[in-house]
């Protein structure tokens, strides 16, 4: 089986849906004409997880899956049906919610001299003197005092060990920190054995971080002491229960509680003081998963050792590496996991914005295709549209129509709030380097910060890759960092311009240093958090002119791609990363493509969207009193219930709230409003409870539907024949209508397409196009192209040419057509509600030869031929040459 897929299948792996029933699907996989199956991580994670990238252990197969016997029986049942596996891999963080993770509870447990104290992205030393050598834990629903007080704060013990706990969170207590304890209950009982362990206890060394054998001696002493202290509590009843009395008593008392804490390795705190005091990095705002230093090599081959044994193995072909632009050195890490896993097929979750290009000298295959969806994704948005969708969104909803203010906006409301600590750690470096020079030593931490946060908002993109300790900056990195400077310095004139250029200097390796290197690398870090949660997680959900634009990598400014814009991008791409992902849908897209597909539609019809709109809208606001929503929520509903429809009110509801939450416009998820959010809902209920409304909306979403599914169907064409390697998310070989996560999420019917695909054998084109509203004509589409792919893989491989073909005609222009190799040409529509049915005069030129549809089983012989004969039967077309023998490759029968 190659490392480089044919076609790959995501799933998401959970307790529901584990190893077994992955192995269940794998015989239809491979009849479908899918290489790989294409997993979320599968390695341990916390208990209950519905993704898998909270990894608690990363040396473990996750047990809620199957564990390692589960997942032998999964290997098995894939190379018997000839099928490869790729997984997905976490570096950038752990999850650190509970004792699960045993590197981090260590942590905890002995702080900086842990001897897993250097795998985490922790500040030992913080400007707060207080959180020295501490790991602040921000797990407090309300301030320290009164929940200590309230008796929330409990000491405990197990055996030999003593737990802090407080409500579902348990930390360890630091051995070193018993001994007045355990003298207090040897007082108590007159255990002179347990004199002596107190005496042991408080007489453990400290460790120098740098020095492994001490950490190693005194990991072996303080486990001695307690498996001796355990022993004594269960040979000596009268010693258990004085230590128990001892507990009792501290818990009772808050000030010798707070006087035990204070001696403890971790600081708990209210929880909205991560906003502003968090000493580690985190994964975006999320304080429950820790950043790794992946940077490390100790780190990297203690969090890879499984991953790449079933690299060498043979178990794992591929790999899908998350959060690629977390890592302090993307491209450092790349090379280190590429020599040591040099025939795996490696793409990194990369969000590459407007003209960004993926650096070409990281040594993977691609991205996950964010790229491609919004490339694609455009070709079936009308530009004509733009200026009446524009003014039909300002005008009803009242809100601005620069997106990209938007997003400035929403990074610099991230920089202060959710990446608040970030920025403060930040902050506190550029004022140690400026401390050193007396050009710069007068200006304030206020100011520093707030030069930081109004240049990392005018990132036009996530990151940029300075490898500040071997001096590199590439010239796409320099011209990002003046025009950034730039754009921050004249927003910012009450800022002195020459902070900026200092800033700017410093970025660009200008001005080098110790302190210099280490904010060029932690302001890269921060970056991308800033944009993921201030357009992502928070414009996107703002801005909505039109939603099928809003997506993971895409800029709803931009309305519409055109066929030339394509053909250039898939020229590209077969040039410079011919076995790159395409997708269309994936686990994190704010909706899936069947959604987008139809939403796209709205473009071609303006006037009639504008005109329900507001029909909708007068009518539910009548119905309502007067109690409604902001009109910016309710064109979001009407675009939610057009894109999902048939829905039900559930989903919506859920659907609805996250986004007013992640829009933080009128509630959040750190600040819910309750009145709001309760008008919302009663908004949503009242309006799907009226009849006339829901046959109104009915009524509008029939008229799409056709149109929407040959999108879709265009679409999918697409991504399996254009250069790369194309990835079917869970569930979208049918018409998938998922919202964001967790609704596409949700399990999915695979006896249902086990029993269509098989129902296509013997079915005419016009047989499965009568069942589209089943999705048949998707699986039809998906099993001939996969199939073309498998018989014709030379064509679409990485010296498979890529060749544009123009039509002429009325319609020329609806149509996007090119070859692969000499023997396979692919014909897709667009914006077919212009387009109407028929192509009128439409034709395109057919290269020499016979050529055959795979999806009719027609003929067509090269030269002129008309898009209204070829495409008659069925709505796309997939051309084979005849005479073009199927590839002399044993692996084109894998998976049949």
């Amino acid at each position: 089986m190659s490392a480089e897929p044919r076609a790959t299948y995501r799933v998401q792996m959970r307790q529901a849906f584990d190893f077994d029933a992955a192995a269940a699907i794998a015989e239809y996989l491979a009849a479908l004409g899918v290489s790989h199956l294409y997993s979320s991580p599968i390695v341990q994670a916390s208990p209950g997880s519905a993704h898998g990238y909270d990894v608690v252990d990363p040396q473990q197969v996750n047990t809620e899956l199957g564990g390692a016997a589960g997942f032998a029986r999964l290997l098995a049942t894939l190379q018997r049906v000839g099928m490869g596996l790729a997984v997905d891999i976490v570096p950038n963080h752990m999850a650190i919610g509970g004792r699960e993770n045993s590197w981090w509870w260590d942590v905890l447990e002995n702080g900086p001299s842990s001897r897993y104290a250097a795998y985490f992205d922790v500040d030992w030393d913080p400007p707060e003197a207080r959180l020295r050598n501490a790991v602040l834990m921000p797990i407090l629903g309300d301030h320290y005092g009164r929940e200590l007080e309230a008796g929330e704060i409990r000491l405990t013990r197990e055996d030999g060990s003593f737990i802090v706990r407080y409500k579902d969170h348990s930390l360890p207590v630091a051995p070193r920190s018993l001994g007045p304890l355990l003298t207090q209950a040897a007082e108590r009982s007159g255990s002179d054995d347990l004199a002596f362990l107190a005496d042991a206890f408080a007489q453990l060394p400290h460790a120098s971080r740098a020095d492994t054998a001490s950490v190693l001696r005194r990991h072996r002493d303080k486990e001695v002491l307690r498996r001796q202290l355990g022993e004594l509590c269960q040979r000596d009843q009268q010693v258990a229960d004085a230590i128990d009395a001892t507990l009792t008593e501290i818990n009772s008392e808050p000030q010798a509680l707070d006087e035990l804490l204070e001696r403890q390795n971790f600081r708990l705190t209210y929880w909205r003081a991560a906003e502003r005091e968090l000493d580690y990095r985190r994964f975006f705002d999320i304080n429950t998963l820790a950043g790794l230093r992946a940077e490390d090599e100790r780190v990297f081959d203690d969090t890879h050792a499984l991953i790449l044994r079933w690299l060498e193995q043979g178990a794992v072909s591929g790999l899908r590496v998350d959060h690629i632009d977390g890592l302090r050195d993307p491209e450092a890490y790349l090379r280190r996991l590429r020599e040591r896993a040099p025939e795996a097929w490696i793409i990194v979750e990369k969000i590459l914005e407007r003209d960004e290009r993926l650096p070409g000298t990281w040594p993977v295959a691609g991205t996950t295709g964010y790229d491609f969806l919004n490339t694609v994704g455009g070709l079936f948005v009308d530009p004509a549209g733009e200026a009446p969708m524009t003014d039909l969104y300002t005008s009803f909803t009242g809100q601005p129509g620069d997106y990209g203010e938007i997003v400035r906006a929403k990074k610099l409301l991230a920089l202060r709030e959710a990446l608040g600590s970030d920025v403060n750690r930040l902050t506190a470096l550029w004022l140690a380097i400026c401390r050193r020079r007396w050009r710069m030593r007068d200006y304030t931490r206020h100011e520093l910060g707030e030069a930081l946060r109004v240049t990392i908002a005018n990132m036009p993109i996530y990151r940029t890759y300075v490898r500040a300790e071997p001096g590199i900056v590439r010239e796409e990195d320099v011209r990002v960092i003046r025009e950034t400077v730039e754009a921050a310095r004249t927003q910012r004139p009450d800022l002195a311009p020459e902070l900026f250029s200092f800033l700017g200097d410093v970025l660009q390796l200008r001005i080098r240093g110790d302190l210099e290197s280490e904010l060029v690398m932690r302001f890269q870090q921060l970056s991308g958090p800033a944009m993921a949660k201030g357009a992502e997680d928070t414009a996107c959900y703002c801005y909505n002119r039109l939603v099928a634009l809003n997506e993971v990598g895409g800029d709803p400014a931009v309305f519409g791609r055109s066929v030339d814009a394509f053909h250039a991008f898939c020229a590209a791409t077969q040039e410079r990363w011919p076995a790159t992902m395409l997708t269309t849908s994936t686990h994190d897209t704010k909706r899936s493509e069947d959604v987008r597909a139809r939403l796209s539609l709205l473009s071609e019809l303006p006037v009639r969207w504008g005109e329900a709109v507001r029909r909708w809208s007068a009518r539910n606001e009548q119905l309502c009193g007067g109690e409604h929503p902001d009109r910016n929520a309710q064109y979001l509903l009407y675009q939610t219930l057009i894109g999902a429809w048939p829905i039900e009110q559930e989903r919506v509801m859920e659907y609805m709230l996250k986004a007013a939450r992640e829009a933080k416009q009128h509630t959040s998820w750190t600040e819910p409003n309750a009145e709001y959010e309760q008008t919302l809902q009663a908004f949503i209920a009242s309006a799907l409870a009226d009849e006339r409304f829901v046959s109104d909306l009915r009524i509008f979403v029939d008229e799409l539907k056709t149109p929407g599914w040959v999108n879709s169907l265009a679409q999918t064409l697409l991504k399996l024949t254009a250069p790369g390697a194309p990835d079917i998310y869970q569930g979208c070989d049918l018409w998938d209508l998922s919202l964001v996560d967790p609704d596409n999420r949700r399990p999915v019917d695979y006896a249902l397409r086990q029993r269509l695909l098989g129902e296509l054998e013997g079915a005419t084109p016009e047989d499965i196009w009568a069942r589209r509203d089943e999705g048949l004509p998707k699986l039809w589409l998906i099993r001939q192209a996969l199939a073309a792919r498998r018989e014709h893989a030379a064509a679409f491989g990485p010296h498979g040419a890529y060749t544009p073909l123009s039509a002429q005609g009325a319609k020329a222009a609806h149509l996007v057509a090119f070859m692969r190799g000499d023997e396979v040409i692919a014909l897709a529509p667009r914006l077919v509600i212009g387009l109407g049915d028929h192509w009128a005069d439409t034709t395109l030129e057919l290269p020499a030869g016979h050529w055959r549809n795979t999806l009719t089983g027609d003929a067509l012989d090269g030269g002129v031929v008309a898009l209204a004969e070829a495409l008659r039967r069925f709505p796309v077309a997939l051309l084979i040459k005849e005479g073009a023998s199927p590839d002399d490759n044993p692996e084109n029968n894998a998976g049949k």
